[in-house]
Formats: structure tokens, C-alpha cells, sequence
């Protein structure tokens, strides 16, 4: 246990690393010592950042908790605080199964544990953070909150309305990132496509971007987590005016039954999306989407699974992700709905979307074998340097390994001919 050390540990999304950067750059500013690594966290203070998004995040979130107060009885360690989605929705909850928690916050009030520490919070830090990404990249998240009413999502329960930054203090924020070193910026909400709405009265989004790409400095920028019912068109003219904004789009569709649309809440047609996803590739030639589907929620037939199946086949995301509905407290579904498909159903189901995808995702990349790409250093691997292209979205997306024939640095961009491929990740020579 090492005095004045703090051991910051972030569960679930990239919004929430955002949150826990933010307070690690206070807690330096403080003269602390502080790391990100839960494996081997060894100071004797600990703060865990949690996620309350779906069962099994729940879960993880628990069992990380439980693990750092059973050091704390074990004398590993003086300070054991927790903040998060988890610890908003359930922090009374949580304070009687877990004594050994000093201090629970919620999702916007985590800045109270700098005054518990007996520090002082820097106002003049707020939008400061310790990056915990590698240093040529970052997160931007432009807003909190969310305004939508899916049937299955507790988010809005948690984080509330939706409540947009202002355009100038996002530009203020990559101006500072640049200064600092990051190259790739990926832009975060909970829904992207909303921005603006609360404080401007319009969709702002298209805006934002275009100002933010003319920040001298700004290589490569990156958008997470559309929403697809009036999806801003004019966004689609900054993605194509502007190189450097990635050609990619990460755009949660759920599923595509009209039926399943309709119990999810999601306002808009099978015909709607698949029309929506015709114009995406009209106006920005060679776009990837990734996208995230949802099997299993209440009321799934086999028939609407494999009008999904379909779906997939005939569109063929160049990414997708699936994961099997879980049925969350105080949710319109709660209220409404019964868990009606066996765990067994959901997971076969998932599985065999992901084997049908892989098969897609594998089409894909064989496509780009002899081509040319822009890729950024991620790491050095023993065997390879470790890259992505502008199609790849650090973590969630696959990745370019480069054979080791001349020195790379980390962080910048060179010119990589792909000579192999497999279903996520391709393989590739640095070319001068």
C-alpha cells in the first residue's frame, strides 16, 4: 500500500473515462499519485468508477467493488470510494450490502470526492483531464444525458436529460488536446444525433463538426453512437467536404423488424433504415458503419429474429456488435412487459448473428488486400507494430498489424499496403 497513491478504476463505456480523466487530473493537481490499472492497483486509496447499463456490466461493477473492500479488510487499503451509473441508480442499495465503501456519488456529483480527500477542486481544470488513453488519441464527450424513450434503456434514469456542452467550449477543449499532443479525436454521447436540440432549439451536430475540423492539429475525427429517427442529412456533407473526418459512423440500429422497432420505441421503419443507410453510402462513398443489434427483447418471434438475420445479410455492415436483452428496473419493459425469451434463445441467437457478421466482416476485409490505407501507431507488439485505419475505432474495432521491417513511431501516421486479411483485423507493409 503506497501512501498518497490513488488507484482510479473505470468500468463500462468511454463516457465514463471521460469522468474518471477529468478527476485523476484533479487528483494530480492535488499531489497525488495516480494510476489506472486495476490489476495492479496498490495505492491506498481507491475510487472505482462504475457502469449500471445492463445486468452483466451491473454485475462486473459489483464484484470490482466487493474485490477492493475486501482489501480494505484485509488492511490493503485506507480509502475505498465509488462513483458512477451504478452508483447513482443504486446508491442506498449499495451503502447497506457494502460498509466498507467510505463514500458513494453519483454519475455528476463524483467531484465531491476531491473536498473528501480534504483537496481543493480547480475550476479552472474542469474540462482538463489525465488521459488514460494513449497520448495521440482521445474521447470528447459533447454531451450528457439522453431525451430518448427506448422501451429497454435505463440510461435516461440515470443520466437524465439530455444537456448539450457549447459548441465554443468543445472547441476550446481539441484546442487544448492538440496543445497536449492528441491527434484522433472520438466524439461521444449518448446520442450524438440530439446535440444542440436543449441549448440551440436545432440539431447542431453537422456544425460542431465542421468547426472542430478546422482546428489546425485535428487529423482524424470520429463519431460515436447515432441515433437513426431524423438523423441530421447535413452531416453527411462535413463527412464527405472534410478529410479529416473519418468515413465512419457508429449508429445503434437495434433491429430491423417493423414489429420489434415498434415494441423498442425507436420511431422509424425498417424501410426508413434501410433507406437512411442507401443515403449514408450515396453521399460518403466507402463509409463504414458500425452498428449494434439487440436480440432476444420481449416479444422477439423467430420470425422477427430472422427478418433481423436478414437485415444483416442484405446490408452487410462493415462492423456490428450484438448483445442479448436484459430486462432492467423501472424501464417502460418493466412496466409493460414480461422477460419472455429464455436466456438459451437469446444467446443461441446472438451467436448465430455474430457467425453470420464474421462471414460479412471477413468479405470486407479481403476487399482491402493490395490497397494502400492511412494508418496511426497504436503500439508495439513483439511480433508486429499495431495499427488502425480511419475505419477503426480503438477497442471495438479490429486492427492493422505491420511486419517489423524499419522502425515506426507510436502516434503517427504512415502509408500501409495491406497484403492479408483475416474477419478483424488486416495485415500490412509500411510503404514510403
Amino acid at each position: 500500500m503506497i501512501k498518497n497513491k490513488i488507484d482510479v478504476v473505470t468500468l463500462g463505456c468511454s463516457k465514463n473515462l471521460v469522468d474518471s480523466e477529468r478527476l485523476m487530473r484533479q487528483l494530480v493537481a492535488n499531489g497525488y499519485t495516480v494510476t489506472h490499472d486495476p490489476e495492479n492497483a496498490d495505492g491506498d486509496i481507491a475510487i472505482i468508477n462504475t457502469c449500471g447499463f445492463i445486468g452483466d456490466a451491473k454485475e462486473e461493477s459489483v464484484n470490482m467493488i466487493l474485490s477492493f473492500a475486501e482489501a480494505k479488510q484485509r488492511n490493503k487499503l485506507k480509502k475505498l470510494y465509488v462513483m458512477g451509473c451504478l452508483s447513482e441508480r443504486y446508491r442506498e442499495e449499495l451503502a447497506a450490502e457494502i460498509p466498507e465503501v467510505d463514500r458513494f456519488y453519483g454519475k455528476f456529483d463524483w467531484n465531491g470526492v476531491i473536498s473528501d480527500l480534504g483537496k481543493s477542486y480547480y475550476k479552472e481544470l474542469e474540462y482538463d483531464r489525465s488521459l488514460s488513453t494513449p497520448p495521440h488519441y482521445a474521447y470528447v464527450k459533447i454531451s450528457e444525458g439522453c431525451d430518448r424513450t427506448c422501451s429497454y434503456c435505463s440510461i435516461p434514469l440515470i443520466t437524465g436529460k439530455y444537456k448539450s456542452r457549447s459548441i465554443e467550449e468543445i472547441e476550446e477543449e481539441i484546442r487544448h488536446l492538440v496543445k497536449e499532443g492528441v491527434k484522433e479525436f472520438q466524439f461521444i454521447a449518448q446520442d450524438l444525433t440530439y446535440y444542440g436540440l436543449d441549448r440551440y432549439r436545432a440539431m447542431k451536430l453537422p456544425e460542431l463538426i465542421e468547426r472542430v475540423a478546422d482546428i489546425p492539429g485535428a487529423e482524424w475525427i470520429r463519431l460515436h453512437y447515432a441515433y437513426p429517427a431524423h438523423f441530421p442529412t447535413d452531416l453527411l456533407r462535413v463527412m464527405r467536404e472534410r478529410e479529416n473526418v473519418c468515413s465512419y459512423l457508429d449508429i445503434a440500429l437495434q433491429h430491423s423488424s417493423d414489429r420489434m422497432l415498434q415494441l423498442m420505441r425507436r420511431n422509424i421503419t425498417r424501410q426508413e433504415t434501410a433507406d437512411l443507410i442507401r443515403r449514408f453510402r450515396d453521399e460518403v462513398p466507402g463509409i463504414h458503419l458500425r452498428t449494434t443489434m439487440m436480440v432476444g427483447h420481449p416479444g422477439e418471434t423467430e420470425e422477427d429474429y430472422l427478418d433481423l438475420l436478414d437485415f444483416v445479410r442484405e446490408t452487410r455492415f462493415e462492423r456490428l456488435g450484438a448483445f442479448p436483452y436484459s430486462h432492467e428496473e423501472d424501464t417502460y419493459n418493466d412496466k409493460h412487459y414480461s422477460d419472455d425469451v429464455p436466456a438459451e434463445v437469446k444467446q443461441e441467437r446472438m451467436e448465430r448473428l455474430m457467425e453470420l457478421q464474421e462471414g460479412i466482416a471477413l468479405t470486407v476485409n479481403e476487399a482491402k488486400v493490395g490497397k494502400t490505407m492511412k494508418v496511426i501507431i497504436d503500439r508495439e507488439d513483439p511480433d508486429y507494430y499495431v495499427g488502425r485505419t480511419e475505419y477503426d475505432s480503438p477497442e471495438v474495432d479490429g486492427e492493422v498489424l505491420i511486419d517489423k521491417e524499419r522502425e515506426l513511431t507510436i502516434g503517427d501516421f504512415y502509408r500501409v499496403k495491406v497484403h492479408s486479411a483475416l474477419p478483424f483485423d488486416l495485415f500490412g507493409n509500411v510503404v514510403d
